[in-house]
């Protein structure tokens, strides 16, 4: 089962509450700790001093994502390997999947990650260029920004897929695409999971902590200048980054042999 969770301000969705084990991979609290707490799981992992009732491991700042959540895990008993960051994709209807589609998504939580959308565009109208097909995702609150790019780039209606898929729906068309385009958000992350090439944009936090596998048929793009986290504009660093370095990242990506069953 997967609940949509859409901020701290409210609490979980009554049928999360009383879970044999609740582990906090948002952050370290205390609201998202308090926030599983309050829903009376029997178990709480979390890192101490986040509030509730968690005593778990100390934070580190400049952890990388990996290891600082498997090193949570491991805390609590459970194996963990950074390595195998691999995730089956969903079962859905096929019509979902639209394999070897090129995913742009322009959204981010913090205005900070937003890069501009006439931008998006080009990126958008260059794949469609290219004779690869284009969808632009993101939340139902994002439907209106990817509408825009949508329209900049000459797509029609049908690209618009923001709002109209459900996080499994929105997950089984990452397995499913033959690239991802994105900031630094968690798609980017989907994409690492199931081994879909993408070009993550990072700005104002560079690719060290959030950033994609090095391995994998990724491409992480910085301009080695950080920020605030949670600015109000886009961030300097982050419109350092121009269209053709985009392109230039998608150009350098695999063509992937098949549509993601991300097994």
């Amino acid at each position: 089962m997967v609940v949509d969770t859409p901020g701290l301000d409210r609490p979980l969705d009554a049928s999360l509450a009383g879970a044999d084990v609740a582990v906090n991979l948002h952050g370290r609290g205390p609201q998202s700790t308090a926030l599983l707490a309050a829903a009376s799981p029997r178990r709480l992992v979390a890192f101490g001093g986040g509030g509730g009732s968690a005593d778990g491991p100390q934070w580190r700042a400049e952890e990388h994502e990996v290891a600082r959540w498997c090193r949570l895990v491991e805390a609590a008993g459970v194996p963990a390997d950074p390595g195998d960051l691999r995730l089956a994709a969903p079962a859905v209807d096929p019509t979902v999947t639209m394999p070897g589609v090129t995913v742009v998504h322009p959204g981010a939580s913090v205005e900070a990650k937003r890069w501009p959308t006439d931008r998006w565009a080009a990126v958008a109208r260059s794949e469609r260029a290219a004779g690869r097909p284009v969808v632009v995702t993101g939340s139902a609150g994002e439907a209106e920004l990817a509408r825009a790019v949508a329209e900049a780039a000459g797509l029609g209606e049908d690209a618009v897929r923001a709002g109209r898929t459900d996080l499994v729906e929105l997950a089984a068309l990452v397995a499913g695409a033959g690239r991802v385009v994105s900031g630094d958000t968690g798609i980017a992350h989907l994409a690492s999971a199931y081994a879909t090439p993408s070009v993550v944009l990072f700005g104002p936090v560079g690719p060290a902590r959030w950033g994609p596998p090095a391995d994998g048929p990724h491409v992480a793009l910085w301009a080695g200048r950080s920020g605030d986290p949670f600015g109000t504009v886009a961030d300097p660093g982050l419109l350092a980054l121009s269209v053709a370095d985009v392109l230039g990242a998608l150009d350098r990506l695999p063509t992937r042999a098949s549509s993601g069953s991300g097994s």
